[in-house]
């Protein structure tokens, strides 16, 4: 079964809105949209591709006027007024927005390991202001109605034919099935037996016993009071000997990982997902963004 990027679509959307604008943003619905239906005159028109192991997919971000110019007033820090029409310092807010939005995907699906996606690199192709007749021919368009904390605004996405498949919860469509190894016999018209495969897939959520035969269960059930060690890295940097003897107290050094990036949690020292630090009663917590399934985890750890 195809891989489904539908919930990193939505998490690193409202994620990189709430960061950038301050305000706590929640997807309130998707809903297939009619294009002709814009009822704004002008839109900012954003284009990103994302370049996949094996496919190549262009998306469209649509952003109509009343939230572009929110989304800029927001970044601002609410100072001064509205503006009523689009201008090109709204259109170089929404492509900072847009660009974190991909670049947080793309750290994340490549945290996730997708065997049949593989690793992915995103950018920003276009940016423009147009008007709303330009919009018509835009197919296979989503409206993602998002909540700032009462104030309702929305975006509209179009998606290329490729990767409807891969964003199945929101387009509905079925994704291929994918063959494995498992084989069954049949019986020839020469009366021989011959093996064939037999199409299956497994739920990415599938619990430990679903992954696992009963032997394994029992081996890995030994281990299940063993301590592990979690740690989570904040960013890595590499740097010469002569640096690192030069630091004294109140020396800052500045690492590779961006602040809106997640962080990796690490268990014995190994990678096993992706979280945001949060304040619970007092002491840093860990909120867990992405992780593989059980399956994933236990390879990285070795255990199966």
């Amino acid at each position: 079964m195809a891989s489904d990027l539908t919930n990193i679509l939505k998490s690193e959307l409202s994620n990189t809105i709430e960061q950038l604008l301050s305000k706590k943003a929640t997807i309130k619905s998707i809903n297939k949209f009619d294009i002709s239906e814009f009822s704004e005159s002008q839109a900012v028109l954003i284009g990103a591709k994302l370049e996949f192991q094996n496919i190549s997919s262009s998306w469209t971000f649509i952003i109509p006027t009343s939230s572009g110019v929110k989304f800029e007033y927001l970044m601002l820090g609410g100072m001064g007024d509205l503006k009523e029409n689009l201008d090109d310092e709204i259109s170089d807010a929404i492509k900072e927005i847009i660009s974190n939005v991909c670049g947080s995907m793309s750290t994340s699906i490549n945290a996730q390991g997708f065997d049949d996606l593989g690793k992915v690199k995103t950018e920003v192709t276009t940016v423009s202001i147009v008007e709303a007749n330009e919009l018509k021919t835009f197919q296979n368009s989503y409206k993602f109605t998002l909540d700032l904390e009462g104030d309702e605004l929305f975006i509209v996405i179009s998606f290329d034919d490729i990767i409807k498949p891969y964003i199945s919860s929101i387009t509905g469509e079925v994704p291929p099935a994918q063959s494995d190894t498992s084989t069954a016999t049949k019986t020839s018209e020469n009366g021989k037996s011959t093996a064939v495969g037999i199409a299956s897939h497994t739920n990415g959520n599938s619990d430990i016993s679903s992954i696992l035969n009963e032997h394994s269960i029992t081996n890995l059930k030994l281990l299940f009071d063993i301590k592990l060690k979690l740690s989570v890295r904040l960013g890595t940097k590499v740097l010469l000997l002569k640096d690192i003897l030069r630091w004294d107290v109140g020396e800052i050094i500045e690492l590779e990982q961006m602040v809106n990036e997640p962080l990796d949690i690490l268990v014995n020292g190994v990678k096993v997902g992706e979280g945001e630090a949060v304040v619970v009663e007092g002491k840093f917590g860990l909120k867990v963004r992405y992780i593989g399934d059980a399956k994933n985890r236990l390879k990285k750890l070795g255990l199966v």
